[in-house]
């Protein structure tokens, strides 16, 4: 049998609000996620052994392939699915790692979509759910890879119809661990940031399908990235980004994506957002810059 692919596509928060932290430990989120043209790319060969090759110029950053999430979420899926077909990953890696834009949950969901053909189960199987649930907090977003609001610690997931935003996506190349920007954030089991009467305006009304992007930055704008801020007090080259992007002609919305280092801004049009990632470019050489589109 030939081999299958799949892209794992970058998620970006164009939103982030935590609106507290469970008695679980886990934090209660909302964000609205879109997800942008610049991915890794996953290979499956079908064989009898399952196993992960990394490629691609980043992928000495991934550390060691045992404890890669495509590799854990597979394992997964293989206890929940007698006699699973299996074989050889191979993982272009593009994107930056530990970057705030799901990465290594873009990937496990990438081998979760192909392990469902290659073993004819459908994509909402809840075999397929359940584990990319258990692999990580943005793996259940990530195996749709559509433009939605994502609330809880990931599992809840209401979709969007978000119009194409031409922008630039800008990484310091320094790697933020989401576990220890959530520790600056500071909160104890059980705390919230929101009161009641929060809680129930929550649940704000996006544009309407059909909204112009204007609308819909005017609308992103009145919200906020909730990380950003204790993201920056560990790595103030964040603020560095935020800053190179605002300067350029044309941003009309730029923020932090996700816990970090990468942030984006939002233009009217692509060749804005292409003359602006040319600038940055050339004013920082060795930061990680991708001009495209988010959807």
């Amino acid at each position: 049998m030939q081999a299958l692919s799949e892209e794992g596509r970058a998620k970006v928060n164009l939103t982030l609000r935590v609106n507290g932290r469970r008695s679980d430990g886990y934090h209660d989120l909302e964000s609205v996620v879109a997800f942008a043209d610049c991915a890794d790319r996953l290979t499956l060969t079908p064989g009898a052994d399952l196993n992960l090759q990394m490629t691609g110029p980043l992928a000495q950053a991934c550390g060691e392939t045992s404890d890669n999430l495509v590799l854990k979420a597979a394992r997964l899926l293989g206890e929940r699915v007698p006699g699973m077909k299996v074989g050889s990953f191979t993982l272009d890696k593009v994107l930056p790692v530990a970057a705030g834009i799901g990465g290594g949950s873009a990937d496990a969901a990438a081998a979760l979509r192909l392990l469902a053909q290659l073993n004819g189960l459908k994509p909402d199987d809840p075999r397929i759910i359940e584990v990319a649930q258990l692999t990580g907090a943005d793996v259940p977003v990530c195996v749709r890879s559509l433009a939605c609001v994502m609330t809880g610690v990931g599992e809840t997931l209401q979709p969007l119809a978000l119009p194409k935003m031409p922008c630039v996506m800008v990484n310091p190349c320094v790697p933020v661990a989401t576990k220890d920007v959530f520790g600056a954030l500071g909160l104890r089991s059980g705390e919230l940031l929101v009161g009641a009467t929060d809680v129930l305006l929550q649940d704000r009304e996006w544009p309407d399908e059909g909204a112009s992007l204007e609308e819909w930055v005017e609308s992103l704008a009145a919200s906020s990235n909730d990380l950003e801020a204790p993201a920056t007090r560990i790595q103030s080259v964040i603020g560095d980004v935020i800053a190179a992007l605002s300067a350029t002609n044309g941003a009309w919305l730029t923020r932090m994506s996700g816990s970090g280092a990468t942030c984006f801004a939002i233009y009217e049009n692509t060749a804005e957002a292409q003359r602006a990632a040319e600038k940055i470019r050339a004013d920082h050489p060795g930061w990680w810059v991708h001009a495209g589109t988010l959807s």
